[in-house]
């Protein structure tokens, strides 16, 4: 854009809406596309711009040397998803007078699921920050303005930077003023701090049990958690598994799995793989209940996507590995490590989390021994897995040592009774402790 034409886009019917951005040039004309009309003010002198079809005429004092007018373009808060409307501005990565290239990331937007990266629309300088941090903001909400095209060397930028000092001409006064009443002040803190040493002791007490801001992410947790206790009739059911066949089939193949597949052959493929098949025994485990007033209507599903919950530095996700039924044992393994690693380095997507109609969690790599998950809504059903402990257990009449591992089956029993609570879990039990079985489902 040179200093005598201003070019602007299509999408803009009146190109000088919010237009408030002037700076001095040697022409009086300025050439433009459009018809228009609009008032800029530089500080007290205001400038009103006639527009014709063909050019500016600008009437002003005797004074005026001319203007030329800078486009600039404004940051909005991107779309996220559907079911997301707002976040919070977590933070700004670049300050005002900054120089940003095309779709560098200048700020992240915190959501109830994961972080949305703001990125500058073109390469330009950053103007003004209209939000500040730790602000809630919606989707399609002006988040600051851009200068496209302009130096981080140029007159835009150095203005503000000089007007600053100037306005800052109190330091002088300041300076002068603390000279005279700086005997007086230093005589009177004295009695003062002797009183105030005790009101500090109390504060740095208090300051020992300090208080944090909960992020998005948490809070929503905390609501979803909630609604769960609310809504639904939980209950859990427990058993217990050998994990002697599952250990030692294994320990025999995960070398020549990870050297043919890349694959790591882990315990979470084998519990995905035997909840589907004993879904095939118990449906009602898969399916949900919906529709207004806490729901009238049992939606049963032919596919199963299975929501894996992964702990992150934020707090726990549960990324889904969508129509698992198709997969055999290594693709689910190989899902499962493919959205795990997304989420813990922070790169997991909308689309990731999306859905779910069950949930397995395993807090045995926590060192878990036993717990009662949380149903995950709107579903029916989540399994939880512990650690593996050998223990002594009667086999065949006598005592052996076995790797044990509890499960834990929180079910909805507005949904699902008792009876088919506990087969569902037998049925897991079956194939973990027999994985031949799954070959003959």
């Amino acid at each position: 854009m040179s200093t005598s034409t201003l070019r602007f886009s299509a999408l803009r019917p009146n190109p000088f809406t919010g237009l408030s951005h002037i700076r001095p040039c040697s022409r009086r004309l300025l050439h433009v596309k459009a018809p228009a009309t609009a008032i800029f003010a530089r500080r007290s002198t205001p400038h009103r711009y006639s527009l014709s079809s063909a050019h500016i005429v600008v009437r002003s004092r005797s004074s005026y040397k001319g203007w030329h007018l800078s486009d600039t373009v404004t940051i909005k808060v991107p779309p996220m998803a559907e079911s997301i409307s707002e976040g919070t501005l977590k933070q700004w990565l670049k300050e005002v007078g900054d120089q940003v290239e095309q779709d560098e990331e200048i700020a992240t937007i915190e959501t109830d699921k994961i972080d949305v990266a703001v990125n500058a629309p073109e390469a330009g300088i950053l103007k003004e920050f209209l939000v500040e941090a730790d602000t809630t903001v919606t989707v399609g909400q002006e988040l600051a303005k851009l200068e496209p095209g302009a130096s981080s060397g140029g007159p835009a930028s150095s203005k503000p930077v000089n007007e600053e000092p100037v306005k800052e001409t109190p330091k002088e006064t300041s300076t002068a003023g603390s000279t005279s009443p700086a005997p007086p002040k230093a005589a009177q803190p004295e009695p003062v701090k002797k009183e105030q040493p005790p009101k500090p002791q109390t504060q740095t007490k208090g300051s020992a049990a300090s208080d944090v801001k909960m992020n998005r992410m948490r809070l929503r947790t905390a609501e979803r958690l909630k609604q769960s206790q609310n809504t639904a009739a939980s209950l859990t059911t427990f058993n217990e598994v050998d994990m002697s066949a599952v250990l030692e089939m294994r320990a025999r193949y995960k070398s020549e799995v990870l050297e043919k597949t890349g694959i790591k052959l882990g315990f979470m493929g084998f519990f995905t793989k035997a909840c589907i098949l004993a879904m095939k025994h118990v449906p009602v485990v898969n399916a949900s209940i919906e529709g207004p007033d806490g729901g009238d209507t049992i939606v049963y599903r032919d596919y199963v996507d299975v929501s894996v919950a992964v702990a992150t530095e934020k707090g726990l996700i549960t990324p889904v590995i969508r129509n698992a039924e198709t997969l055999d044992l290594l693709s689910i393994d190989k899902a499962i490590a493919e959205v795990g690693e997304k989420a813990r380095s922070g790169k997991i997507t909308l689309e990731d989390l999306a859905g779910g109609t069950f949930t397995i969690s395993n807090g045995g790599v926590f060192g878990s021994m036993m717990g009662t998950p949380i149903i995950n809504m709107p579903q029916s059903a989540v399994l939880g897995l512990h650690a593996t402990k050998e223990r002594p257990v009667v086999v065949n009449g006598k005592i052996e040592i076995r790797p044990m591992m509890y499960l834990a089956l929180t079910y909805d029993h507005r949904l699902l009774d008792g009876r088919e609570a506990v087969t569902f879990l037998v049925k897991v039990k079956e194939y973990i402790e027999d994985p031949r079985k799954m070959l003959l489902a």
